[in-house]
């Protein structure tokens, strides 16, 4: 049976051969104000439930909202960063429809007059290439509360035995940034939604406007997709996978409807407009519910709030607070450190770029900040089956160890030793020196003794070095090393080695 339960995936290489695909990216961008969109209750994530309400975000009869400043701020600085124009003249609208954790059965948030329209967003893409990604709009709304679906085995509502309501995040000042259609990426459709999210995230975090936390919902995206047959230039039906929760199953969520929607294409069926969820553990979807239009949400202009108009003047004065922007930081970082492209986009890649700025602003060498973080703390990570950004170790600290090592109070390897220690929780790097006794032994008396010994164990080398063979020297600092827990200056053992043997 040819059902949609049973029906094959196309395979992905095939699904490019046959359909172009046509993106629309929706994020959803929890802002970091104190307070909610429309009333004084706090936003700090993680209270026990329903401890932050009061009658204006629960929508109880004879409250007003009234709108939050900072939120409006927030919204114009994020779509000056994205090249937007700033509407002159807004306004708030309601948007109608019955859901347990929208309390007041409408949403507050923006239709037709958004405040922030037509800009961009160039996004570089793994190879070096860049795509620029058209923003349709970015408008103010409030959050949601949150349903928790006790009992079944899906985590949704169909089969759970009772739910749980949490309005704390009723409220929480909500920027959605809407995307107009990305057509003409081919098989790299998943890879530049990814690329996308990834790039808006860094975005909103260097304007400093949210933590943009994926895993705690504070940034958020549904991904639209549709397929258009080769050949055609109309549209096809499009999905909404809602709420994504992390970049890759941003990446996963596309490549799977691009494969399930080519399957139901090539059985003769049509794809259904409707939302879907993204399932984590498996990487498909599954369906959700028929996707209203903008007239089932029967909007009309919120009549308790009034118009935003804000002035030229006061836009003007956002502008001048943006801060370096990420792609004009990353241009600057690769002047200042003589990068190549290629070792750029691998600083980036692997989510080191940030902790080598910060280690180099902590008073670190680049080309030492970028060694350690690139190869043995990346390698902890991977250990560890963390991101390099939660190993605890901080870019001080090991900028500390840096300068210990040029010093010359810390060798190379006793440096790796120090830095196991901070990571283990032991304390600072000079901590660790202390407890662990890993400072370099650079006196001299005690380095000779280690190298006498070692030239009465190797009487051989030691005639060898005596006979002009130099290379030899090596096993001896070896032997030095290993003596000393290789906390011996090898350079001034090596010279004490030819002293000893020449004199």
């Amino acid at each position: 049976m040819n059902t949609a339960a049973t029906r094959e995936l196309m395979d992905y290489d095939e699904v490019v051969e046959r359909f172009d695909p046509v993106l629309g990216l929706e994020v959803h961008v929890e802002l970091n104000t104190r307070t909610k969109m429309f009333c004084g209750c706090s936003t700090k994530f993680g209270a026990e439930p329903n401890t932050q309400v009061c009658p204006t975000c629960l929508g109880l009869p004879g409250s007003l909202p009234v709108v939050n400043r900072m939120a409006v701020e927030s919204v114009i600085r994020i779509g000056l960063a994205l090249s937007c124009s700033i509407a002159p003249w807004c306004r708030f609208a309601r948007k109608n429809y019955f859901y347990p954790d929208m309390p007041k059965n409408f949403q507050i948030s923006q239709y037709d007059e958004p405040i922030a329209v037509h800009g961009w967003l160039d996004v570089t893409l793994d190879d070096g290439s860049t795509v620029r990604i058209e923003i349709e709009r970015a408008h103010m709304e409030e959050d949601t509360g949150k349903s928790l679906h006790v009992g079944g085995t899906t985590g949704r509502i169909h089969g759970a035995d009772y739910s749980l309501l949490d309005y704390n995040r009723a409220g929480v000042p909500l920027i959605e940034i809407v995307t107009k259609p990305i057509v003409g990426t081919g098989a790299r459709a998943p890879i530049v939604a990814r690329a996308y999210v990834t790039a808006l995230r860094d975005l909103l975090r260097a304007l400093g406007v949210s933590d943009v936390r994926m895993d705690q919902g504070s940034l958020r995206c549904d991904t639209n997709v549709s397929l258009m047959p080769r050949g055609v230039v109309t549209f096809g039906t499009r999905t909404e996978t809602k709420n994504v929760n992390s970049l890759r199953s941003v990446e996963r969520a596309v490549r799977f409807e691009m494969t399930r929607q080519a399957g139901v294409l090539a059985a003769g069926e049509k794809v259904i407009q409707e939302t879907r969820h993204f399932d984590e553990s498996s990487g498909s979807t599954s369906p959700g519910r028929r996707k209203e239009t903008a007239e089932d949400y029967r909007y009309f202009p919120e009549p308790d709030l009034p118009p935003i108009a804000p002035s030229p003047e006061w836009v003007e004065q956002l502008r001048a607070t943006l801060p370096e922007l990420p792609w004009q930081r990353r241009q600057r970082i690769q002047r200042e450190w003589s990068l190549s492209g290629e070792e750029l986009r691998d600083l980036v890649n692997a989510g080191a770029l940030d902790l080598v700025a910060a280690t180099v602003e902590a008073g670190a060498p680049s080309g030492e900040a970028r060694s350690w973080w690139v190869s043995y703390l990346a390698q902890q990570a991977n250990a560890r089956g963390v991101p390099l950004d939660e190993l605890p170790i901080t870019p001080a600290q090991l900028a500390r160890v840096i300068e210990l090592v040029a010093s010359g109070e810390l060798s190379n390897t006793l440096a790796r030793q120090v830095v196991d220690g901070v990571l283990a929780g032991e304390g600072s790097p000079d901590d660790v020196v202390a407890a662990r006794g890993l400072a370099v032994v650079s006196d001299d008396s005690a380095l000779i003794a280690a190298v006498d010994s070692a030239l009465a164990a190797q009487p051989d080398v030691a005639e060898k070095i005596r006979g002009g063979k130099i290379a030899a020297a090596g096993a001896i600092v070896g032997a030095v090393m290993k003596a000393t827990r290789g906390q011996a200056d090898a350079k001034r053992v090596r010279e004490l080695v030819l002293e000893r043997c020449t004199s």
